[in-house]
């Protein structure tokens, strides 16, 4: 089973000065929680849809069991509550009986453009394809009604081409000067429902040693190729603080960052909060 690591944010970037906490798991993790709606389970998480603009994910997909035979389950992260470790479940804001009338989608039929405004409008959540941000007019998702925005841009911005977790399993990591390792799997932010970093083996390469790759280092995916092709050199990967799942805390966070000389995507957060706070005075 996967480790857990509890990860603090802060005022300051300081990882001693507690403040509000965050889950990053493995994707594979994923797998031991089970799914409670507001009205009892609905089946256990199997795998995630996420969008590779903004490496965040879309979907939780079900695995539903007898239930809805024959329909794909997706889940949004509008309706998604950071996993309950205690009782090993995903809350789910929504009843068995919404999730049953959604719009269907067949288990082997593709989520297009078409489903997901259709799927958006079911539920009444503002669509993130519409708008130049992370959830469309949002940088953050927002879960009260009353912060939803008209979506006043009727145009999508770009094509979310939604990839499957458990597809880009085993894509090769293309590195400036040659491969480096694959995908082995993703640690995802419960919270923000972001992908922090793709997990590379490079035992191929370098033996025993795994790396985390951040999505701020991809310069494109190449779906056709099966490659993540990223903005580093082999050295300099090969160098980077070793990963392994008891380590992954903001200390260790912090050197990696400071190997690669970028700035953590934590202190977007905190200058996220700082100007929300000064701003309601």
């Amino acid at each position: 089973m996967a480790l857990i690591s509890l990860i603090t944010y802060s005022e300051e970037v300081s990882p001693t000065t507690q403040k509000d906490t965050t889950m990053l798991r493995q994707a594979k993790e994923f797998k031991s929680f089970g799914l409670r709606a507001s009205d009892g389970d609905i089946g256990k998480a199997n795998e995630f849809y996420f969008d590779d603009r903004h490496w965040t994910v879309r979907y939780l997909v079900a695995e539903s069991g007898d239930w809805l035979t024959g329909k794909q389950v997706l889940i949004s992260p509008y309706a998604l509550s950071p996993a309950n470790d205690t009782q090993k479940v995903i809350p789910v804001d929504l009843t068995k009986k919404q999730i049953e009338d959604c719009p269907s989608l067949s288990a082997d039929q593709p989520v297009s453009r078409q489903y997901e405004t259709e799927y958006f409008g079911y539920y009444g959540w503002p669509y993130y394809g519409y708008g130049p941000y992370e959830w469309g007019f949002s940088e953050s998702i927002m879960r009260n009604p009353k912060q939803w925005k008209a979506e006043e841009l009727r145009q999508e911005a770009w094509d979310p081409h939604l990839r499957s977790t458990a597809d880009v399993i085993g894509h090769h990591i293309q590195a400036i000067d040659g491969e480096i390792g694959h995908v082995e799997d993703f640690i995802i932010d419960d919270d923000t429902w972001s992908i922090r970093y793709l997990i590379v083996d490079t035992k191929n390469w370098w033996p025993g040693k795994h790396v985390l790759i951040s999505p701020q280092w991809i310069e494109r995916v190449s779906w056709e190729e099966s490659k993540v092709f990223v903005n580093l050199s082999a050295e300099r990967v090969q160098r980077a603080p070793e990963y392994a799942a008891e380590t992954l805390n903001r200390s260790y966070e912090t050197l990696l960052y400071k190997h690669y000389d970028w700035r953590g995507y934590w202190t977007n957060d905190i200058e996220a909060k700082r100007t929300k706070r000064l701003s309601k005075g």
